[in-house]
Formats: structure tokens, sequence, C-alpha cells
């Protein structure tokens, strides 16, 4: 890769990162380029030239926090011994350990597609996020388990509920509960 690849990889990522906690943060209705701008540091001419506008951004940050989520849920999902079941439940324990930070606001696709209800691209990544979370939640099932499709979709369902109730509450007891609501489903 050149150096300027690197640069200009370096300098997207800086304004992906910074777009991405200020909407996670903030919301993507509340935060205009300007402030992204000033929060970066970097000239409107080279914002422009990177992303041709904020909608393009908010994408941008979506492919991103899909790429961090699946990587934060594999690499802890990696440090797990044990059968499907227990791997399952880790997934209620990753989420109950990432809620506890105070910076914690739900799920970012579903606060992504509630403030720009409009866009069909915002929707799109989300859908295909929680598609990937899906088939994570079916490829973890044991070999063999009855209506593998079914239990999947009803984990992914407890999963998502859980993230609402967090937010709601400001409390991460919600994945605990649905964590055993998961144990219950797989007995």
């Amino acid at each position: 890769m050149s150096e300027i690849t690197k640069r200009t990889a370096t300098l997207i990522d800086h304004i992906v990162d910074t777009a991405s906690a200020l909407f996670y943060r903030e919301g993507t209705q509340s935060i205009g380029v300007d402030r992204i701008i000033a929060e970066t540091g970097v000239a409107k001419a080279t914002m422009y030239r990177h992303f041709t506008g904020k909608d393009a951004l908010i994408a941008a940050c979506l492919r991103r926090r899909h790429d961090n989520v699946l990587t934060a849920l594999r690499d802890g999902l990696a440090r797990v011994r044990g059968d499907g079941r227990k791997r399952v439940l880790t997934v209620f324990e990753l989420l109950y350990d990432k809620a506890e930070s105070p910076d914690f606001r739900g799920c970012g696709f579903l606060l992504a597609v509630a403030e720009n209800e409009g866009s069909d691209e915002v929707r799109a990544i989300a859908r295909h996020h929680k598609a990937t979370v899906l088939a994570l939640f079916a490829e973890l099932l044991p070999a063999g388990i009855a209506k593998r499709d079914a239990l999947a979709a009803q984990l992914n369902l407890l999963y998502d509920g859980a993230m609402a109730q967090i937010l709601i509450h400001r409390d991460p007891g919600p994945a605990r509960i649905a964590r055993e609501c998961a144990r219950r489903l797989l007995a």
C-alpha cells in the first residue's frame, strides 16, 4: 500500500470514527456535517471528496459499526470453550458487559433506522446486520438441534429486546434476563 493510500485510509478512518461516536451519542439528526468537520479538523473539501454527503457518511458509520460489533462478538466467543449452548449464552453475557458502559445507548442500527426512516440504504444496512447476527446464532447452535432457524430467530429477538430494554431502563440487567430466557429455550 502506498504512503498516500495509507494516509487516505487513516483520514477516512478518522472521519468515520469521529462521526460514528457523535452519531451514536447524540443521534444522526442532531449532528450536522459542519460539526463533524469541526470535530475531525478536516477541510470541507476533504470531507466531500470522501463522502458525497451526510447520508453517505451515516452509511459508512453503520458499515463500520457492523464490522466492529461482529468482531467484538467473535472475539468474545473465541475466549469461550464449550458447546453451542454455552456459546449462545455467552452472547448475552457479552451484551451485559457492553451495556455496563455508561456510553451504551442500545442498538445503533435501530437508532439509525428510527432517525432515518426514509433512507432505504440505512434500512438495508440494518437488515444486513440483523441477518448476520441471526446467522451467528444459528451457527452457534449445537448440531442436531430441532427447528434451528426458528430457535435462532427467537434468540435474535431476545437479543434485540434486551438492547431495547437496556436503553429504556439504563440498566444492563435485561441482558441477564434474556440470557435466562435463552437458557430455557435451549433446554
